[in-house]
């Protein structure tokens, strides 16, 4: 069976991001989701002094070890100020001092929400410009504007929308195969 890492950018334990992973977790189908939560991952900020002195925290070692066994990704980024939440670029600094190519040349589904109209756009377009040189093969990018109007009771309202992320979903899903 093949095995999908699912991670929300956040270490909020409201995140909307969260919301979206686990919404999307939800459509996948004869798979085995690993979601990582990045509050099981605190650490220091990376410096390269401090790995000089410490070296890598056995927790990026026990990530990077999880990373090698998936067949495919899908991040949900939180938006913070336009770019990604603190502790998401944390953790893919540590990692990518252990493989540069953090995404293992796998499939990504690449996603955002934000509670503004532009569904964390900013974010995205950054993070789709840039996880290519960390190894990731993006198949798509899906963005949820307006959380809390087009996602209820578990599940994204919005019919345009869903049918958007049920197809990226599939798309996602037939490529990993």
């Amino acid at each position: 069976m093949k095995k999908i890492i699912t991670i929300a950018g956040s270490n909020s334990q409201k995140s909307i991001n969260k919301s979206l992973i686990t919404y999307t977790n939800s459509l996948l189908k004869h798979v085995d989701i690993i979601s990582i939560d990045l509050n099981d991952y605190v650490l220091p900020i990376y410096g390269a002094d401090f790995e000089a002195e410490n070296g890598i925290p056995t927790a990026i070692k026990r990530l990077n070890e999880l990373f090698d066994t998936a067949d495919g990704f899908i991040v949900s980024l939180a938006e913070h100020n336009g770019s990604y939440a603190a502790v998401f670029k944390n953790i893919i600094d540590w990692l990518s001092r252990v493989n540069m190519k953090v995404w293992r040349e796998k499939p990504m589904l690449l996603m955002a929400t934000s509670p503004g109209g532009r569904g964390g756009a900013s974010v995205l377009k950054s993070a789709n410009a840039y996880f290519p040189f960390m190894g990731a093969s993006i198949t798509d990018t899906f963005s949820l504007p307006s959380f809390y109007d087009n996602f209820n009771n578990g599940e994204i309202n919005d019919e345009s929308l869903k049918v958007d992320i049920h197809s990226k979903v599939n798309k996602f899903q037939t490529i990993i195969k």
